[in-house]
């Protein structure tokens, strides 16, 4: 198989492609959801307990790594419940009183869900205590001697807050929330599921093979895996015959740069300045980012995760260390790292 330019693949329409796709193969009722078996399960205890008081739910936080489902659940808890839902995210509330206007725009039994919670200002959080635990705000109206509090009431809303740093959340925030759920890493063979329903649902045909090949290299997370599976598919409709085989996984991938367990030209950076740059490690954070080139959060959210799952780095008191396993996936002679000496 001869494989085009990486250009052909890269074309600015993707982006708004694959965020409509992104909608189309997001799972619409809790049996399409696959995976979190027990947080599935306390969801629908925690709605079905409220419907039979006919209240509403309590609110609700879940965190984890990118691309595991976070925003997914919050939709899945608003269609259950048979409410409206109201998006936004911690950057977008700048002030006290964007977070009045989207409240008091609520409907009885609606949901609020915040992205990135762990982004919201410390005024904007303050503010929404009152509304999580009473349905009220207080406004301060005026300046100085003539400042007065005004209290608003508003409906009983439902708040699905997700973050993917609860460490940055302050305790008082986390404590207002009635449930919290951590997502974590899925199963292979959870993976597997997902890609071959979201063929399905992109009408291409995959051979078991092939499904199996790409949930290897999708660390363990579905959106990877459904981002693989489309350029997968790009590359069946525009190098073979629009069907996905072991064969086409496999080149396609390689084209990609992304190997057998799913390390992208990234993660092979990180772990390489760690073994030739530093001598295996310990490195410290900031001193990694700017070896790399990385944003920290990138690293801290995206590659450290899995580069951990695997065992391929450990995060020590003085930084990180590449293990041996990284050494020997990246075929170089094993030297212990200076904190073993």
């Amino acid at each position: 198989m001869t494989l085009s330019s990486p250009r052909q693949f890269a074309s600015p329409s993707f982006s708004e492609e694959d965020q409509s796709l992104d909608l189309t193969l997001r799972p619409k009722t809790w049996q399409d959801f696959v995976g979190q078996e027990k947080i599935k399960k306390n969801l629908n205890i925690i709605i079905e307990a409220a419907k039979q008081r006919k209240e509403v739910p309590e609110h609700l936080l879940f965190y984890g790594n990118a691309g595991l489902g976070k925003t997914t659940l919050a939709y899945l808890v608003a269609k259950e419940m048979n409410s409206n839902i109201r998006v936004t995210s911690g950057p977008a509330i700048e002030k006290a009183g964007d977070l009045a206007a989207i409240l008091t725009n609520l409907s009885e039994g609606d949901v609020l869900f915040v992205d990135e919670l762990h982004r919201l200002n410390k005024l904007c959080e303050e503010t929404i205590y009152p509304a999580m635990e009473d349905f009220k705000l207080n406004i301060i109206i005026g300046r100085g001697p003539m400042a007065r509090t005004m209290e608003l009431k508003v409906p009983r809303f439902i708040l699905i807050g997700t973050t993917t740093r609860i460490a940055l959340l302050s305790a008082p925030l986390r404590n207002r929330f009635g449930a919290t759920f951590q997502l974590n890493f899925y199963e292979k063979e959870d993976v597997e599921k997902i890609i071959t329903r979201s063929s399905q649902v992109l009408k291409v045909k995959i051979h078991p093979e092939a499904v199996k090949m790409i949930a290897a290299r999708s660390r363990f997370t579905p959106r990877t895996a459904n981002r693989l599976l489309k350029r997968v598919r790009d590359f069946a409709q525009v190098e073979g015959e629009g069907i996905i085989t072991q064969e086409l996984v496999k080149s396609a991938l390689e084209f990609l740069e992304i190997d057998e367990i799913g390390l992208e030209p990234s993660d092979r950076k990180i772990l390489e300045v760690i073994i030739e740059k530093f001598e295996g490690g310990p490195v410290g954070l900031k001193t990694l980012v700017a070896a790399t080139s990385e944003e920290e959060d990138t690293i801290l959210d995206i590659y450290e995760p899995y580069l951990m799952q695997l065992g391929l780095i450990e995060r020590t008191p003085r930084g990180r260390v590449a293990t041996k396993l990284a050494y020997q996936h990246l075929g170089i002679k094993y030297k212990s790292p200076q904190t073993l000496l």
